[in-house]
């Protein structure tokens, strides 16, 4: 099992986020914890190596990830919830509802894959590479493929001055395991065993993952719902109000 730091807020139904590789849940999800906390009691958990989260023993495994997120859940009060994955932790979310149809309610996919191709295995490939080497770098790398060429563009130099000194400090110590388990995952088996409501939300300006995996996603969730946002990778940064309105407008008329 792991030790997993979290944080509840909010109150309604209970809505478990998951992050994506590299990241952590403020980094993926800040912009969009109080919105959701107005309809949902949000139970946030870091995942190992981000946060306050320690580093795993060992490579991370999708099936005991999901397995310790829903004994938070319980813990924290709730015996059903609605999931929410963010990239890397739509994997897990996924894993989450094959394992526990009777607990998920509703599932919503941001930036999703069923697994990296050749092109976006590139792209984690240097990440990985990086992370051994001068931090600067790597944060111009990771700005480059989280964030769309229209956002960046748009960014006065001081600003991206700071973006770029706050992913240099920020790179979370799990990193190295969260992008090993990217390049492990395959969904497609997974996928058409989900039998709870789903949405599949893609960002049509994305840097890191090849245009046209989030919609593989969803056709291969039976009655999957898609929907896209004009953003880059990091949809929190880009486009939060709207990422937001689509997550809650679903879960809320999602039948339980």
């Amino acid at each position: 099992m792991y030790d997993l730091t979290s944080v509840v807020t909010g109150a309604g139904p209970a809505l478990l986020l998951v992050h994506g590789a590299g990241g952590s849940i403020r980094s993926n999800y800040g912009p969009v914890l109080v919105p959701l906390s107005r309809h949902f009691t949000v139970i946030a958990p870091d995942l190992p190596g981000s946060g306050r989260s320690p580093v795993a023993d060992g490579p991370l495994d999708l099936d005991a990830l999901a397995d310790e997120l829903v004994d938070i859940a319980v813990a924290a009060g709730h015996e059903s919830f609605h999931v929410c994955g963010y990239s890397m932790g739509c994997a897990v979310a996924v894993a989450t509802a094959v394992r526990h149809p009777g607990r998920v309610r509703g599932l919503v996919l941001s930036a999703p894959f069923t697994s990296v191709d050749a092109t976006t295995k590139t792209l984690v490939d240097r990440w990985l590479a990086l992370l051994d080497g001068s931090r600067d770098e790597l944060a111009r790398f990771i700005l480059s493929i989280m964030c769309s060429e229209r956002y960046l563009a748009r960014l006065r130099p001081s600003d991206l001055e700071a973006f770029l000194q706050l992913a240099a400090a920020t790179v979370a110590p799990g990193t190295a395991s969260h992008v090993d388990l990217v390049r492990r995952v395959d969904l497609a088996p997974l996928l058409e065993r989900v039998d709870r409501p789903t949405l599949v939300i893609g960002a049509t300006e994305d840097r890191l993952l090849t245009p046209g995996l989030a919609e593989q996603v969803a056709d291969l969730v039976p009655g999957a719902k898609y929907a896209d946002l004009a953003c880059g990778h990091a949809i929190a940064l880009e486009a939060a109000a709207p990422w937001a309105a689509l997550i809650t407008e679903f879960l809320t008329s999602a039948p339980s």
